[in-house]
């Protein structure tokens, strides 16, 4: 069963395409304002998540994540 670290390793590689340049992500990095997803990209993020982890993401807690280390919280507490 896959535990915190796993699923930030995993965010990390899915959100790299979209880091700005020079923009370095980590736990703090906030999706939409810093990292500026547009609401189908998260949608893309989250389907990338599923598909990999074969899990189910609810989207009602999407409003409850504003940063990568809010996702990894979310998605740990799925899986548990």
């Amino acid at each position: 069963m896959p535990d915190y670290n796993d699923f930030l390793e995993r965010i990390f590689v899915i959100l790299k395409p979209f880091a700005k340049k020079g923009v370095i992500l980590n736990e703090n990095s906030e999706l939409v304002t810093e990292l500026g997803l547009t609401s189908l990209q998260v949608m893309e993020l989250i389907e990338q998540i599923e598909d990999h982890f074969d899990m189910s993401i609810p989207l009602n807690i999407l409003p409850d994540i504003r940063t990568v280390h809010d996702l990894a919280t979310q998605l740990e507490k799925l899986s548990g």
